[in-house]
């Protein structure tokens, strides 16, 4: 039973780790955060960032990927 639990706990920490490497790299493509139809509203003592075209962008991606892992899994 503790071996179970014990593995469990490091596969989520390696998938934990290797989420934040990608977000870290997220962080450094120029383009990422700032394309046409990202919402940015700044006013004095305000401001609002909402990704939509990046999130659009990140969730065809990362279901094209999952589906692509899914396909090769079953064969």
């Amino acid at each position: 039973m503790f071996d179970e639990v014990g593995k469990g706990l490091i596969l989520m920490g390696v998938i934990l780790v290797l989420l934040g490497g990608l977000l870290w790299l997220a962080g450094r493509v120029p383009f990422l955060g700032r394309l046409p139809g990202d919402i940015h509203i700044q006013r004095d003592g305000f401001s609002c960032f909402f990704p939509l075209a990046t999130s659009l962008l990140l969730s065809l991606l990362l279901t094209l990927l999952l589906n692509l892992l899914l396909l090769l899994g079953r064969k």
